[in-house]
């Protein structure tokens, strides 16, 4: 079984979530700073490390669903992601994903300071999460397929 990666791009910072091997839960992993690291570079190592079998984008849409030039930064990185690792992209809409993040956080008693650091890659975690579960309840289990 391979697993999925969740991508929650930022202007700076991108939160990294991967599924379990059957494509069930989503846990945070880790953020990349892109100062310091190049993107593409990062996530075809953690694709290669991981066996990661294909990745999921938040897609920033208004609450009308209109996508704007957040969700124009995104697609940019999926493309850019894809095209460095080989491996197909989705998207999934990602609205309130890092309110839901911040007030999990907030609810487990995370510190302020504590909040900043983890927030990316628990908000990447809801992003993939969802998307486990829509594929889920479509009957569409795409780590159900046939192992090499």
């Amino acid at each position: 079984m391979t697993r999925i990666l969740g991508l929650d791009p930022g202007a700076r910072r991108v939160g990294v979530a991967l599924s379990d091997p059957t494509g069930t839960i989503a846990s945070p992993h880790s953020v990349i700073d892109q100062r310091s690291v190049k993107l593409t570079g990062a996530v075809r190592a953690l694709c290669e490390e991981h066996d990661v079998e294909r990745i999921v984008v938040g897609l920033p849409t208004g609450l009308s669903g209109v996508e704007g030039p957040s969700a124009k930064a995104a697609r940019t990185v999926g493309t850019s992601v894809a095209e460095a690792t080989g491996l197909p992209v989705e998207y999934q809409d990602e609205r309130f994903t890092t309110v839901t993040a911040e007030a999990a956080l907030l609810e487990g008693g995370v510190r302020r300071e504590k909040r900043r650091d983890v927030r990316d890659k628990v908000a990447a975690a809801v992003i993939l999460q969802t998307y486990l579960d829509r594929k889920d309840l479509s009957g569409d289990r795409t780590s159900d397929s046939d192992s090499d």
